[in-house]
């Protein structure tokens, strides 16, 4: 019983990224950003005015294991679409998001819509996005001591959470930089189990992101970047604070890792450009703190693959 209060406890920690209990406020619903690790190649799940910023229809699909060696730990899919249209000032986007921790489903599903606007040397876009957050918790795979035990003698109602988000992305060749608001709408839960939307500017995350291209050589280039998540909602703190350094190696290969200060992980990030349409890659998080302890890190696989008519292997695409 011990082992598994353990596991709860820990399973209710990742939680608290897309549905956990604030302790301030304990019928509150928070609703966040779930962590990746190669989240620079879809940009899409942090801002929704990356929308149409490739240039091209662009499929992206990732699959992350988080905290292996733990049971029930969390499994992360994610699949996006985006691409500009015939106007090319207007971009739009899809994005779905599949997790399972413990004893809980959850499925986000969101539309984005991007409007650019061409400056001297690069684009500034505007984003919105639309959709909902879906949970649904079944204890019956559970196995209780007590099987009369109160708290898990009934399932949970199902989550059913539409929200809206927006962002600006300014991007050109050698240069990007990002400010968005993944959820304007805060939902907190009654004593009969339903959800009650409202909102509250202190509930807001802001996610700011920013990058460069260095070249190094003629076959070497040096791209860094950050992440940061400001929450209001957590006393005004960072949630995320993530430094990143990536070297491309004749636009083959890139290779580089990230330090998420905030939670003391270092990753190793590994990807292939097999061609201009494609693009393969994993990650490795290993845990420095005290997470060490419990998991083994986390493992994340991606494949990117972008529809073009014309290639252009002269004016590669980094951002």
């Amino acid at each position: 019983m011990k082992r598994l209060n353990g596991i709860l406890i820990i399973l209710s920690l990742f939680g608290t990224v897309v549905y956990g209990q604030n302790i301030a406020d304990s019928s509150r619903i928070s609703l966040g950003f779930p962590v990746y690790s190669q989240y620079l190649q879809n940009g899409l799940v942090i801002n929704p005015a990356y929308a149409g910023s490739r240039e091209v229809l662009s499929s992206f699909l990732s699959y992350r294991i988080q905290w292996m060696g733990t049971s029930g730990s969390p499994l992360i899919q994610s699949l996006s679409l985006h691409s500009p249209m015939k106007n090319d000032k207007v971009a739009l986007g899809l994005m779905a998001q599949f997790m399972q921790y413990g004893v809980t489903k959850a499925t986000s599903i969101y539309a984005a819509y991007g409007y650019h606007i061409r400056l001297k040397r690069g684009k500034l876009s505007f984003g919105l996005k639309a959709g909902a957050d879906i949970s649904n918790t079944d204890y019956t795979g559970l196995l209780l001591n007590d099987p009369d035990d109160p708290v898990f003698k009934t399932n949970d109602k199902p989550f059913l959470l539409p929200n809206v988000g927006a962002g600006v992305y300014y991007f050109e060749d050698r240069f990007f930089a990002g400010f968005s608001v993944p959820s304007f709408l805060s939902y907190r839960r009654t004593s009969s189990g339903s959800t009650i939307p409202y909102h509250d500017f202190n509930q807001y995350d802001f996610l700011i992101s920013a990058g460069a291209l260095v070249s190094i050589a003629p076959v070497l280039k040096f791209k860094p970047s950050i992440l940061i998540d400001y929450s209001l909602q957590n006393t005004k703190k960072l949630t995320q604070f993530d430094i990143n350094g990536n070297f491309i190696i004749a636009d083959l290969i890139w290779a580089g890792g990230s330090w998420r200060v905030s939670e003391q992980v270092a990753v190793g990030i590994l990807q292939f450009q097999i061609n201009q349409q494609l693009m393969l890659g994993l990650s490795y998080d290993y845990p420095v703190g005290r997470m060490n302890t419990f998991s083994k890190g986390s493992s994340e696989f991606i494949l990117r693959y972008e529809f073009r008519y014309k290639v252009s292997a002269a004016n590669p695409r980094y951002f």
